[in-house]
């Protein structure tokens, strides 16, 4: 399960505006326009993560501010598609190209056996993934407002590190080259309680590290205090 924080930006609203997701310092993803709105920035951040992960196994627990995106996506979408994306008065749904798009991969994901969930938290309010998320959609759209290309930040990397997730103590052994060869990994899905899953991802947040490496971590210490892995 991932955790990923996404939010938009719009300086004026509409005006330049931005979006982002965002994993830890080595996962983030963020982009924008010109001119648009910050509905359009929150619903662009997880229509963007959705698409990172779509060919991956990974299912993510979205933490967004916007109860509007959250609302759309999980409850009122269903309804909009059936009335062929109109709503209850009968006019267009708002933002129609992006949640055609965001019900395809729901859908997608859905059909893949991935879950994704939403929480809501609140902005601007301390939270780690949702402080880091607006930072970059809010320095996307003034980079934007300056004339300027924002800085897209480094996208998914957790499957292009998978090898290097659980890192031993003890050096690994080397080919015949020399060079030391990659142990062999495998992804494991498990269930945490809440708390514990937000101090994981606090402490990885402190340490500049993804929640995936330092839960890695924490078992690989588990295992050494208990089975006496390293003695």
């Amino acid at each position: 399960m991932l955790t990923v924080g996404v939010d938009g930006s719009a300086l004026g609203n509409p005006g330049p505006a931005g979006w982002a997701w965002y994993i830890d310092d080595a996962n983030w993803e963020a982009g924008g326009w010109d001119n648009s709105t910050n509905n359009r920035g929150e619903l662009s951040a997880v229509l963007k993560i959705l698409e990172a992960t779509q060919h991956t196994t990974h299912d993510l627990n979205i933490l967004a501010d916007s109860q509007y995106v959250i609302n759309s996506i999980t409850k009122w979408m269903p309804g909009w598609k059936h009335k062929g994306w109109k709503k209850s008065d009968g006019k267009p749904v708002n933002n129609k190209d992006l949640m055609v798009q965001l019900d395809e991969l729901m859908s997608a994901a859905k059909t893949a056996g991935r879950h994704i969930s939403f929480q809501w938290v609140k902005g601007h309010a301390g939270h780690p993934l949702n402080e880091a998320a607006d930072a970059r959609a809010n320095a996307a759209a003034k980079a934007l407002q300056a004339g300027k290309s924002p800085d897209t930040g480094p996208g998914l990397n957790l499957d292009t590190k998978a090898a290097k997730l659980v890192e031993s103590p003890v050096a690994p052994a080397s080919s015949p080259t020399g060079a030391p060869s990659e142990p062999e990994t495998i992804t494991v899905h498990t269930s945490l309680n809440k708390v514990l899953a937000d101090e994981i991802v606090q402490h990885a947040q402190q340490r500049g590290v993804s929640p995936h490496y330092e839960l890695a971590v924490l078992i690989q210490a588990g295992m050494d205090a208990i089975y006496g892995t390293n003695e």
